[in-house]
């Protein structure tokens, strides 16, 4: 194969096109949640994310789960995370039955939060499919 191969060329321009379709996806979805409540969409995510956690086996996330469903390092999460704990959105607490491992939680206000920016996720979302 050669960088003229009409298959590689092929697969690159398929490629840049569904990389620039995702990066405009994710523009409108970022200027309507941060006009309308502050927040990016990869803290969105988080948030959303999060919030699908429940209590008993399996139902927390360790920051390396939580970090490969964000799309993010676990450096980046964290940051992520602790910007949003500074907001007071979200909590961080030590597993019960591993002192080692911390938990996050969505607080009040960040369900509160994630739950008036929901609509304007999903409007987004769907006018830019």
């Amino acid at each position: 194969m050669t960088a003229t191969d009409p298959a590689m060329t092929a697969l690159a321009h398929g490629w840049s096109a569904l990389s620039l379709l995702h990066g405009r996806i994710e523009n409108r979805v970022e200027r309507a949640l941060q006009s309308g409540h502050h927040l990016s969409a990869r803290e969105y995510s988080l948030l959303d994310v999060l919030s699908r956690q429940h209590d008993g086996e399996g139902g927390h996330l360790q920051m390396r789960q939580v970090a490969d469903s964000v799309v993010l390092s676990q450096s980046a999460t964290t940051r992520l995370v602790t910007r949003l704990e500074d907001r007071g959105l979200l909590s961080r607490f030590l597993c019960p039955t591993d002192r080692r491992g911390i938990y996050t939680d969505v607080t009040p206000d960040g369900a509160r939060l994630l739950e008036e920016a929901r609509p304007t996720h999903n409007t987004a979302l769907r006018e830019a499919l």
